[in-house]
């Protein structure tokens, strides 16, 4: 091993001498040129130590850099376990304490339920009956309002043992099943019809043309309307006849046909006005130079009316008003309940402000005797203070007299505390009243 030189360090005294300045400083310069060059001189247990340190760092460095994921991970799992402990504590302490609470909100929440379904099922049915009553009047006041058309048919039966045979049809005969007693209403148009059955006979054949005559006659008897018209039978030759007869031999000997002809007229039409039709006069009358009228198997009338165009209307769109007058109806209801009769719709809530008024005025009637009792022991108070008072105010007076009176005499008094209290106390009780009123 080499050996370094030792420096030799020699101490100079200082001196205050001013020649000896530049000297100092060259020795000062040399020696600070040699501790530069022995500091770049390279140490190995230094440059060892560094060593060791740098590969030491470096594992370490290493392996936290290789563990980082698994220790995150770890920590992770470790953090996640203790929350859910917690929250599972945090639930146990919960659960145990809402048992109770949880039965008696159910028990309420049960019982509210029922409550209400059974408010539901009343509301139901009132809504329910109401909706039945408003159907039943709105399809009255519709029925009154809408007019159904006229329809009648009836025999006709003529009397043959006048000249000239007449039938009457009265409206009252056919009016029993009906609103319209006395006829066809008011503004209707009716038109009259008459089937006539009359045999295929030589004699009618014979007749030929007769006139029908229709008259419409009022309450009174007088005649409102009037028509005629001439009527005869189908004209068929003889070669018809006689070929018709041939074909239909078999069913004319069966029953199954005859040897009829079914006429069918319409005699009549008139608008019912204020003067109201009481019946219809039908008259057979023959035709000029003959006597004899037709022969007849069965005659009819047949009376059709037509509404006006504003019943036939609402006639037409019955159905929608049967609805939207229903509808009307049962607001109109309802508002009328839900204004006068609340309680019959609502008897729960009728019930409930009955027991708060109820609760209420238990609540306000103990009041009074509080008030009475508070203002009692006011007054006791008072007097308790005033009579304080006044006791002390005796006292002091008293005092001051018997220290009067000592002074001035000759033998001495002693007063003490207990007696000025009897008397005190005797002095109030002869005190005067006091009134106190609230």
């Amino acid at each position: 091993m080499k050996a370094y030189p030792t420096a030799r360090v020699t101490t100079i005294p200082i001196t205050t001498d001013p020649l000896s300045t530049p000297h100092m400083e060259d020795e000062e310069d040399n020696e600070k040129s040699q501790q530069e060059a022995y500091s770049l001189i390279p140490n190995p247990l230094q440059f060892l130590t560094k060593l060791i340190l740098f590969q030491a760092d470096l594992i370490y460095n290493s392996l936290v850099t290789l563990f980082f994921p698994i220790s995150c991970f770890l920590s992770i799992l470790h953090e996640s376990y203790y929350r859910a402990e917690k929250a599972k504590d945090n639930l146990e302490s919960a659960v145990h304490k809402v048992p109770s609470t949880i039965t008696h909100g159910s028990n309420l929440l049960l019982k509210k339920l029922t409550l209400g379904l059974l408010g539901v099922a009343y509301v139901c049915m009132v809504l329910m009956v109401v909706l039945v009553l408003a159907v039943l009047l709105g399809i009255g006041f519709v029925s009154l309002w809408v007019d159904k058309p006229v329809f009648v048919r009836d025999s006709l039966y003529f009397d043959y043992t006048e000249a000239h045979p007449k039938a009457v049809f009265s409206f009252g005969n056919v009016g029993v099943e009906r609103k319209q007693l006395m006829g066809v209403p008011i503004g209707h148009t009716f038109h009259v019809s008459l089937v006539l059955l009359m045999p295929e006979s030589d004699f009618n054949r014979e007749i030929g043309v007769f006139q029908l005559t229709a008259e419409l006659l009022s309450v009174n008897g007088a005649v409102i309307a009037k028509s005629s018209q001439p009527c005869m039978l189908r004209f068929r030759s003889f070669p018809i006849r006689l070929a018709r007869t041939f074909i239909m031999g078999m069913p004319l000997l069966l029953g199954i046909s005859h040897e009829t002809q079914r006429i069918s007229i319409e005699i009549l039409k008139h608008k019912e006005g204020v003067r109201r039709t009481k019946a219809i006069r039908v008259t057979l009358a023959p035709r000029a130079g003959t006597l004899s009228p037709p022969q007849l198997y069965d005659a009819e009338i047949l009376i059709h009316s037509h509404l006006p165009w504003t019943k036939q209307l609402v006639t037409n769109w019955k159905w929608t008003l049967y609805v939207w007058t229903s509808l009307y109806i049962y607001i109109m209801l309802l508002i009328g309940l839900v204004c006068c009769c609340k309680r019959l719709i609502f008897p729960m809530t009728a019930t409930n402000s009955r027991d708060r008024s109820g609760r209420e005025l238990m609540t306000e009637e103990p009041r009074e005797p509080l008030i009475q009792a508070r203002d009692e022991r006011e007054i006791s108070e008072l007097m308790k203070k005033w009579k304080r008072s006044r006791g002390k105010r005796k006292a002091i007076c008293l005092h001051e007299a018997m220290t009067g009176t000592i002074g001035s005499s000759t033998p001495s008094i002693s007063v003490s505390r207990e007696d000025t209290s009897t008397v005190v106390e005797e002095d109030i009780g002869d005190s005067e009243s006091v009134c106190l009123g609230g």
